[in-house]
């Protein structure tokens, strides 16, 4: 078994995916329009193989979540670089375009090489050095 793709809401479906195929190599699938549903998405695929399905409906409220402190239910996704100093590179990258950095690149006590940041929408996003590096 395994986890087949995320889905994330936005109320910008063009800026996050143009966010997650520029930053993180995401190859982008062509864009589903349901016009009885007023609902349209894309399939973000990285080439890892895992997905990300970005969904847009104008109805859908805005969260009530603080991006910036934590909260119950799903978090952050975390996307594996190869290793620290790419961890580095596209933090710095990702901070001068502007992104929020909101854990700069550190070890963790459980071993983990990583960093913290927001998305355009405010999601946490966290790069980790490649586990399969160490």
């Amino acid at each position: 078994m395994y986890i087949d793709h995320v889905a994330i809401w936005t109320k910008d479906l063009e800026r996050l995916k143009d966010f997650y195929s520029a930053y993180f190599g995401a190859s982008v699938g062509p864009k589903y329009h349901n016009p009885a549903k007023n609902f349209e998405s894309y399939f973000l695929e990285f080439p890892s193989g895992s997905r990300i399905e970005l969904m847009q409906r104008p109805e859908i409220p805005d969260t009530r979540n603080d991006p910036v402190e934590q909260f119950t239910g799903y978090i952050h996704v975390a996307f594996a670089v190869e290793g620290e100093a790419a961890v580095d590179a596209l933090t710095e990258t990702l901070r001068r375009a502007g992104y929020p950095i909101t854990g700069e690149p550190r070890r963790t006590g459980d071993g983990y090489y990583e960093s913290h940041l927001l998305d355009p929408d405010g999601n946490r996003v966290e790069l980790v050095a490649s586990r399969k590096q160490q």
